[in-house]
């Protein structure tokens, strides 16, 4: 099958540049790409009416609840709701019941999501059995099975002595370990960020001290063993120097950040609103506007959605007691584009972070607009709003901290291999 897009406005994360122009797909990749592209006597011609064609997202660290929590979110609806969101690939979590710490688990979930998922789907593994931080997993069998990165999810692996055999057991195969950057003890049971408005509401808070102990305790063993690290989620100022530290002293470190750290801050907790409980908790506009300049720079390489899929049960509860996590693989581009709308961040920077750089770390083919990639591209309206309602997300959960919010930006069709997923009615 051969397609032509023309009349698109071309978004190339890797030379950084918005032009208008044409690109031709043909057997699922992308055959040529500029501003005059000759058109074949059997191409389909998509006339993109001047709107935004880019690389499809590259999303790590998607939690799909299959195995164990079907009930919050399958495969099927997380692939749909993918498509709808712009993002071509999904890189899962193995923070699944149970956990994603052998390859027969890890070959179950590949399979599950062959079949339902209308997206590209990579897993993760766990770093430890059963994510319990005791005995690392099998990293041979699992990275033979398909695992593309190891990591304990926001379980914290407390002894550092099994931390630091898993990283150089990882070093001697080249495989990628990435961290959720806290001290254990400090952010234990907290479910704000400490400050003055964490006191007047009286919850239970923690130090954004906590995220730089805990990045300072890793790189300090990527010193040691030489490992391929990448920090899930950086989202205070604090952490910043150690990152910028680790980076010039030529260490394989990367970072990333969530659209929601982005975005949105302490302040909107508000009146207890569980929808805006997430991990790390909400941070400090300062903070925010830091991890914005960190992201512009590449001092933080990736944005992901962080997408956590949580049930009525789990979130209507006391702030305190509500379960963390926020959906997000459908907001994840409107999200974004309010960074773009207020001239934070350029649509090239965006997609550099949200699909050149995560595809790069990870050693995935797509995330790019070049002669032989795969045709992996979403079309989309940058200045289209709409107000989000939550109960159209395709998602099972409907946790989003977006809900009624006035928005900009909506997908407008989606591609994978040069096959639309997705179509905007």
């Amino acid at each position: 099958m051969t397609t032509l897009f023309t009349n698109a406005r071309l978004i190339d994360p890797k030379t950084l540049t918005d032009t208008l122009g044409s690109l031709l797909v043909q057997d699922g990749k992308i055959k040529a790409v500029g501003a005059e592209v000759d058109l074949p006597e059997d191409a389909e011609v998509v006339d993109c009416g001047g709107k935004y064609l880019a690389p499809g997202i590259v999303d790590i660290g998607v939690k799909v609840c299959e195995p164990g929590e079907r009930h919050k979110e399958s495969f099927k609806t997380a692939g749909l709701a993918a498509a709808a969101g712009g993002v071509t690939t999904m890189v899962t979590r193995p923070d699944t019941i149970p956990a994603v710490d052998s390859p027969e688990t890890l070959e179950f979930a590949t399979r599950r999501a062959n079949q339902a998922a209308p997206v590209n789907v990579v897993s993760m593994a766990a770093l430890t059995k059963g994510r319990e931080g005791r005995e690392m997993t099998e990293f041979g069998f699992l990275l033979d099975a398909g695992a593309v990165a190891f990591t304990d999810c926001d379980h914290v692996v407390t002894n550092t002595k099994v931390l630091s055999r898993a990283m150089t057991y990882a070093r001697s195969l080249g495989a990628l370990v990435i961290s959720h950057p806290q001290e254990p003890g400090m952010s234990k049971d907290a479910a704000v960020t400490s400050g003055k408005f964490a006191s007047l509401r009286g919850l239970p808070a923690v130090s954004p001290m906590a995220e730089r102990m805990g990045l300072d305790r890793d790189i300090a063993l990527v010193e040691m063993t030489g490992v391929k690290y990448h920090a899930d989620q950086i989202t205070c100022a604090r952490a910043l120097p150690s990152l910028e530290r680790a980076k010039a002293n030529g260490f394989d470190v990367t970072a990333g950040t969530s659209i929601h750290h982005l975005t949105l801050n302490e302040l909107d907790v508000a009146d207890y609103r569980t929808f805006f409980k997430i991990k790390p908790p909400l941070r400090s506009e300062d903070d925010r506007i830091a991890i914005i300049h960190a992201v512009k720079s590449g001092l933080i390489d990736i944005i992901s959605s962080m997408h956590t899929p949580q049930d009525e049960e789990s979130k209507r509860l006391p702030f305190e007691e509500a379960a963390s996590g926020a959906v997000a693989l459908e907001t994840l581009l409107p999200a974004a584009m309010q960074l773009y709308h207020n001239d934070y961040l350029s649509l090239p920077e965006l997609w550099r972070a949200m699909a050149l750089n995560p595809a790069n770390r990870l050693g995935l083919p797509g995330g790019r607009l070049e002669v032989g990639s795969p045709a992996d591209l979403v079309l989309f309206d940058a200045d289209a709003p709409f107000i989000l309602d939550r109960f159209k997300l395709n998602s099972k959960s409907k946790n989003t901290p977006f809900d009624g919010r006035q928005m900009q930006g909506k997908v407008l069709a989606t591609y994978v291999a040069g096959a639309a997923v997705y179509r905007r009615q």
